[in-house]
């Protein structure tokens, strides 16, 4: 299989062509964090506080380009993803328990974009909700089994434009630029509980333990089916283009992700929050309250985009439970195999989208779901983070290539930050 992508270095495309082969693991991921559930969650921001948590946004990015650094290279390094890493230097009782919570929050929040992607069509089209549901869990599902992993990551990368659906929306908005960029640039606080809640989801849906499992799994499947590539325990000569390629694509990636969390966060806040809606609970919600304050054609775009987002983001939810829960049982994982190759690595991705679909047919409260989704996602980003740190700080695993300097700091800020988010998340439990 391997032969299917090897390329000549003699001949790599250059100028266009060279940045599109660059931009992949980084720039997916990146997009994907945008998901229907965090278009809510930046939407609820913007809408609830105006222009006054933008700051977050830049104040997470090099904690975001740090820690998907650090899990690319743990993938491109070792051609290993996280959980066949944390398998082979760590209890079985951790990595169980992570890969544990990890399909639970996964799950629901697939539950919750596939939901929000029905809401969006009927929102569009009308219809029945439900049948737009179950078409779009089989779609994302079939794709993701059916199709070649080349094609597939293509597939991925072409649908990342939908997230121009928001920069579209904010075009057909009056924003005050100048109170924008206060916001952005300068940081308000406020003693307000929802104000920190807010703050605290934000960092929860920026930071997800997902994104790490997901862009270094990916490093090594492209390792894998590259015959150029080997891990650079294997070849360290490779080290020096394969680090600044992957700093380049995480970087991209992520400046992608926080420019559209903040299209999305002016774009209520110049219209919903200016016109006293102050309450979003999804996406769609924040769509349909939009048509009356921005006109039917911003309405339009942005619901277009929760649809866009959805397809991008459930496979990315899907896939990366699917590697987690094969490296941890070492059975056979990766896209680039066959679905019979590997049994249990696509059987997660069916049942896990195919759980998220039924979750839409029981009574139980997808916002609330979603807020527990959030909880788990907290509780299992810290840990996880810390053992990055620890792996890639070792150099009987990372050969030549430990993380260290200012990367290695940012990450250790990046790990610490989470802990404050999930400490914050353990008192509003307990005040609420």
């Amino acid at each position: 299989m391997a032969q299917r992508t090897k390329t000549n270095a003699a001949t790599k495309p250059a100028g266009s062509s060279r940045i599109v082969r660059v931009l992949g693991p980084g720039l997916i991921t990146g997009a994907s964090d945008d998901d229907p559930s965090g278009i809510a969650t930046y939407s609820q921001a913007g809408a609830q506080f105006g222009y006054a948590v933008t700051w977050t946004l830049l104040f997470a990015y090099p904690l975001m380009c740090a820690i998907q650094e650090i899990s690319a290279r743990v993938g491109r390094t070792t051609g290993r993803g996280l959980a066949g890493n944390i398998r082979l230097h760590y209890p079985k009782w951790l990595l169980l328990g992570i890969v544990a919570l990890l399909i639970v929050a996964n799950t629901i929040n697939i539950g919750a974009d596939i939901g929000a992607m029905g809401d969006a069509t009927a929102l569009l089209i009308g219809g029945p909700r439900l049948l737009y549901v179950v078409l779009f869990g089989l779609l994302c599902a079939g794709l993701e089994i059916f199709i070649t992993y080349k094609r597939y990551v293509k597939v991925l990368r072409w649908l990342t434009i939908a997230l121009f659906a928001y920069f579209g929306t904010a075009m057909f908005v009056k924003i005050p630029w100048g109170e924008a960029a206060r916001g952005f640039f300068i940081p308000t606080f406020s003693s307000d509980a929802a104000f920190w809640t807010t703050v605290v989801a934000i960092f929860g849906t920026t930071i997800s333990p997902y994104l790490f499992f997901w862009q270094a799994s990916q490093e090594a499947e492209d390792t894998e089916e590259d015959a150029e590539r080997k891990p650079l325990t294997q070849a360290p000569q490779q080290g020096a283009d394969a680090i600044s390629r992957i700093r380049l694509d995480t970087y991209f990636g992520m400046a992608f992700s926080n420019l559209v969390a903040l299209a999305i966060m002016v774009t209520t806040a110049a219209t919903l929050h200016v016109a006293g809606v102050t309450t979003i609970e999804s996406s769609t919600q924040a769509a349909a309250a939009l048509k009356p304050v921005a006109g039917p054609l911003a309405f339009a775009i942005f619901t277009l985009g929760i649809v866009g987002t959805g397809l991008l983001a459930v496979p990315v939810l899907a896939g990366s439970a699917a590697y987690a829960v094969g490296e941890a049982g070492q059975w056979p994982v990766g896209l680039a195999r066959r679905p019979l190759q590997a049994k249990a690595f696509y059987v997660t991705i069916a049942v896990a989208t195919l759980v998220g679909v039924a979750m839409n047919f029981t009574p139980v409260n997808p916002i609330r779901a979603l807020f527990w989704s959030a909880v788990i996602n907290g509780v299992v980003a810290v840990p996880v983070m810390a053992l990055m740190m620890l792996v890639t700080a070792d150099p009987r695993l990372m050969g030549k290539y430990p993380v260290t300097g200012a990367l290695r700091v940012f990450g250790w800020i990046a790990t610490g930050v989470m802990a404050a988010a999930a400490i914050g998340m353990g008192v509003t439990l307990v005040d609420g």
